[in-house]
């Protein structure tokens, strides 16, 4: 039994799960699932949020933003493949190697789920990098401007995480427990679908916000990025002692880290590298 069954259940007070159905709608026999469509608006959201901060000059490092506003709409596109692509192949190789290793064909089924947010930020990084030296941008400032974005899609995936019933927490006997349609021993449960929905997603929006507008923390490039990458990781580092590890891996080092909290390490490390990059680098900044 792993680490987080051995707490007691909650008894009496809990949440109620509200049962929405996994798939938002269906078209004959194509079914549109909420967690597809948590992707595409979050890069929607996401782009259109870009486009504003892109038209906003006087925010940027020497007024120049890392591309035009314009371009944000070729770049969603760029966005969405790289989100797909590296969310897959980093759940197959950071989760689950040994089993699409016997079974190649799986590897390209994404119905039953099976996507890194670590994959997909690696590939979301890479798409920027590679989409702002062809406009011959600043790629640092292009990290910026996703760090900025960004939590949008993430807070939108973990609503659709919670709604599909999955990624679900540790028992607990907290008031705001709840027991999931999907938990085989039906017993309450943290939440934690939502936790990561507000730290990474609502109150790391809200950091970067205050960062971008007010301290015009876009004007010293890599520091947004830096701030998003450690925000992010301390988050998922705190939500994973009370989130579930993925069934075939279970806790790891000796039955106190998963593999959330290890991927975590490593862009927690590189944000703080940014952050230390960014302030200390002389920057001929406008004045608001």
């Amino acid at each position: 039994m792993e680490q987080a069954e051995l707490a007691e259940p909650a008894k009496g007070h809990t949440l109620p799960f509200p049962n929405i159905d996994p798939i938002a709608f269906a078209i004959g026999p194509i079914a549109i699932r909420w967690y597809a469509l948590a992707y595409l608006f979050g890069v929607l959201l996401g782009a259109g949020y870009g486009y504003l901060l892109l038209r906003n000059e006087r925010l940027w490092h020497k007024g120049a933003p890392p591309f035009k506003a314009d371009d944000i709409w070729d770049f969603a596109f760029w966005t969405m493949l790289s989100i797909v692509i590296g969310g897959r192949v980093g759940y197959v190789l950071f989760y689950n190697l040994p089993y699409y290793l016997a079974n190649p064909l799986e590897i390209i089924n994404t119905l039953d789920g099976g996507m890194s947010y670590h994959g997909g930020m690696l590939g979301l990084m890479l798409a920027g990098i590679l989409f702002t030296r062809s406009k011959g941008g600043n790629w640092l400032s292009a990290l910026d401007l996703l760090g900025a974005v960004a939590t949008i899609g993430i807070f939108l995936g973990r609503i659709a995480n919670f709604i599909n019933a999955e990624l679900y927490g540790a028992p607990t006997t907290l008031p705001w427990g709840v027991v999931f349609p999907t938990d085989p021993l039906q017993v309450a449960r943290h939440p934690s679908q939502l936790y990561e929905a507000a730290l990474e997603g609502l109150l790391l929006f809200l950091i970067i916000r205050i960062a971008t507008h007010v301290f015009y923390a876009l004007r010293k490039p890599g520091l947004v990025a830096g701030i998003f990458a450690i925000g992010y990781a301390l988050s998922r580092i705190l939500v994973e002692f009370v989130r579930l590890p993925d069934q075939q891996l279970g806790y790891l080092y000796g039955g106190w880290l998963t593999m959330g909290q290890i991927l975590s390490l490593p862009i927690l490390i590189g944000g703080l590298i940014l952050v230390i990059y960014a302030t200390t680098r002389p920057v001929n900044a406008l004045r608001p």
